[in-house]
């Protein structure tokens, strides 16, 4: 069993392996196809005048530029939306957050009232007797707090 475990394992590494080869020897392939058509292209504005070649520099900068601004645009697109998408859900969590903290505000008042009058009634039970205290089982963090302080 663990023979078999290590050659999945291997067999596995040496299929990413595999994969990883294949996809540098792809990229290889684009890369020189790449280089082959800026030599080409450098060779032909070799040929051409000084004008020429000023100006087919002028043509490759501004096709570059363009591209370079169709992705940036694209990305500000992308951005924008998710911006907006954002925007939503803080609305949303806002909105909850203050319908929580209006649930939270009318508990709290109703517990203080509680919570001076047990208090004032376990100041004067202290004195009175020692034994069983009854309490609500929502009340037990506020009771233990109490404690100990």
């Amino acid at each position: 069993p663990f023979l078999r475990l290590l050659e999945a394992q291997l067999q596995d590494q040496r299929r990413e392996h595999e994969e990883e080869v294949e996809a540098l020897k792809n990229e290889v392939d684009a890369m020189k196809e790449e280089l082959e058509k800026q030599q080409q292209a450098f060779l032909q504005t070799l040929q051409l005048s000084p004008e020429a070649q000023v100006e087919f520099g002028l043509q490759q900068e501004i096709t570059r530029l363009t591209n370079e601004n169709l992705d940036l645009k694209e990305l500000l697109e992308k951005l924008e939306k998710n911006e907006k998408k954002l925007k939503k859900q803080l609305k949303i969590y806002m909105k909850k957050v203050q319908d929580f903290e209006a649930s939270q505000a009318a508990v709290p008042a109703e517990r203080r009232h509680h919570e001076r009058n047990m208090q004032v009634a376990v100041q004067r039970k202290e004195k009175d007797f020692q034994g069983m205290l009854e309490y609500y089982k929502e009340d037990e963090p506020l009771l233990i707090r109490n404690l100990i302080t």
